[in-house]
């Protein structure tokens, strides 16, 4: 998958994202969208599957360090795992100063990789 295609599934499953999203508690979802909104404009290139792993910027960094950790995790998908590499999710708060805690639930897999990385 080319770069382009890569980046516009991206955008594609954020979008679908925030629709989803936009039907449950409002107050609490929109913070959380607009999380995700800044994820995938900011470190969306730090967090792409198929691509080398490299440091986040520090654009991408702030957004780690003000995200609303259990509710992005808990609207991770499967679509969006296609797409977004966890392990690099995992390395990125890391790097930016706030790693995630050993056991929790992030997408499919993120209790998994903590443990490992």
């Amino acid at each position: 998958m080319t770069g382009l295609n890569t980046n516009s599934l991206l955008l594609a499953i954020f979008a679908i994202l925030g629709i989803l999203m936009s039907n449950n508690n409002s107050n609490m979802v929109a913070g959380c969208i607009e999380d995700l909104q800044a994820l995938k404009i900011y470190c969306g290139i730090f967090l792409e599957k198929n691509m080398a792993r490299s440091n986040p910027s520090p654009a991408c960094c702030s957004v780690f360090l003000t995200l609303d950790v259990p509710c992005t995790c808990e609207h991770i998908t499967k679509e969006i795992e296609q797409v977004i590499d966890m392990g690099k999710f995992v390395y990125a708060a890391k790097y930016c100063g706030m790693p995630l805690l050993p056991g929790i639930q992030c997408g499919r897999q993120l209790s998994l990789l903590i443990k490992i990385t």
